[in-house]
């Protein structure tokens, strides 16, 4: 998995590509938490555009990075979601609970 931010003022966007599972899934969340943490992000994004496969601990990673945005009053949005991570949180019944757009720059 490779992760790559962009930081646009009080948004960041974090692209990612590859798989998240249980031995990267790490990386993610700790991306996700330094932006809101020490860099103060408003709003996060996590482009999930060139990602095929999401385990659990994937899914833990995301629902943890919108616990934490909640906790500071930030947004946390989805965005890309192609097959895969779609229908996992399909399954889980998550989709409902994240902010989700078509694209990273759909979001205002």
């Amino acid at each position: 998995m490779d992760i790559n931010v962009k930081r646009e003022g009080k948004r960041s966007v974090v692209e990612v590509s590859g798989d998240i599972d249980l031995y990267t899934s790490p990386k993610l969340r700790e991306a996700v938490f330094e932006l809101f943490r020490q860099r103060a992000q408003e709003t996060v994004i996590v482009d999930l555009a060139d990602v095929h496969y999401v385990d659990s601990s994937g899914i833990a990673s995301l629902v943890e990075g919108l616990q934490e945005a909640k906790k500071i009053g930030a947004r946390f949005v989805l965005a890309g979601l192609n097959e895969a991570p779609r229908h996992v949180l399909e399954l889980t019944r998550l989709l409902t609970v994240f902010e989700t757009a078509d694209k990273a720059e759909d979001v205002a």
